[in-house]
């Protein structure tokens, strides 16, 4: 059997591993109810079998050459948005795929049979469905790049809603610029009169995460603090930024900043006459408030109707497999980032 780490499976190979004809794969492969009717149902296991023993994945390019175009766009999930917690952050971005796909004339596929592997959801498995889509748009905030590196290796079109850099070569996708967002803010800080600031959220992980933390180490500086929230209460966060007589708080996760404006109100600290809290970005998690940030907003739906002009782009040859757009995020004013006490 070939070795399906280094040797690129065809349907030739299959066909002889089967013991059929490649006409046969053809047909299987593409699910044809006219003709598989008369493929013996052991033949077709047959084939379906080798197919999941050996991991093959049609060749999505030679379907393109051919022209054999399903007119069907893939969604894939790396976390589960119906019903979730997150749903409220993710709807934007599907509202955007389905808005452009629906004016293209294509048909939406929402990928939902991906096992759980080591708590991760994953695209490649026995049982994928990638062929039945002429394309995919990937969403998550942790996409694991050894899959991203396979679609690439395999030329599979796919476009990834956020930037992604660690796939050993280009990533496709439309994301949001949070470093510029995140240096404009921090300069409003500054012209407000703020000098003892700090980052708080991972500012590691996600490729959001380290671009939030590069804008604000682009102009803050790099020995502004950055005041980690992994696993601690929002009041022991509320007393770093305290004994450090931190007077403005990037927080990264909205969610973060609801939390650390509730321990604040408890202890009697005001917001923001006493510190000004910004929200770097929404909420990705449920974050029930009634204050209004100062910071920005992520162009979710924006993001996802790109994306998904994007991917037909690709499909239709108008665009390189690895091109990436970064989409302004939208400032808010908000009132929650005052002039310091004494300015």
């Amino acid at each position: 059997m070939p070795d399906k780490a280094t040797t690129r499976l065809t349907q030739r190979d299959i066909a002889r591993l089967a013991k059929v004809s490649q006409t046969t794969v053809s047909l299987v492969l593409n699910n044809r109810s006219d003709a598989s009717a008369r493929i013996p149902a052991g033949t077709r296991d047959r084939v379906l079998k080798v197919i999941r023993e050996t991991g093959y994945q049609a060749d999505p390019l030679a379907r393109r050459m051919v022209k054999q175009r399903n007119q069907i766009l893939g969604v894939f999930t790396y976390e589960s948005v119906f019903p979730s917690s997150t749903g409220d952050f993710y709807h934007p971005f599907l509202a955007g795929i389905e808005d452009c796909a629906e004016r293209l004339g294509w048909d939406l596929l929402l990928f939902t049979s991906a096992p759980v592997t080591s708590g991760r959801r994953r695209i490649f498995h026995e049982n994928n469905r990638l062929r039945i889509a002429d394309g995919c748009l990937l969403l998550g905030r942790h996409i694991p790049g050894d899959e991203l590196g396979r679609l690439i290796t395999e030329e599979y079109p796919f476009v990834s809603v956020g930037r992604r850099d660690d796939a050993g070569g280009p990533v496709p996708s439309v994301g949001a610029d949070y470093a510029a967002a995140t240096s404009t803010v921090v300069e409003r800080a500054f012209a407000l009169g703020h000098r003892r600031i700090a980052f708080v959220g991972p500012g590691t992980g996600a490729e959001s995460s380290a671009d939030r933390l590069l804008g604000f180490r682009r102009t803050a500086g790099d020995r502004v603090p950055h005041v980690p929230t992994a696993d601690r209460p929002a009041a022991e966060v509320l007393d770093t930024l305290l004994d450090r007589r931190i007077t403005a708080a990037f927080v990264e996760e909205r969610a973060d900043a609801v939390a650390l404006s509730e321990a604040a109100a408890a202890r009697g600290v005001d917001i923001p006459g006493d510190l000004s809290v910004v929200a770097l970005g929404d909420a990705t998690r449920p974050a029930a408030t009634g204050i209004d940030f100062s910071g920005f907003h992520v162009p979710r739906q924006e993001m996802g109707r790109q994306a998904t002009e994007l991917l037909e782009a690709i499909l239709s040859g108008r665009a390189a497999a690895g091109t990436q757009r970064l989409l302004p995020c939208e400032l808010a004013k908000g009132t929650t980032l005052i002039a310091p006490k004494g300015k």
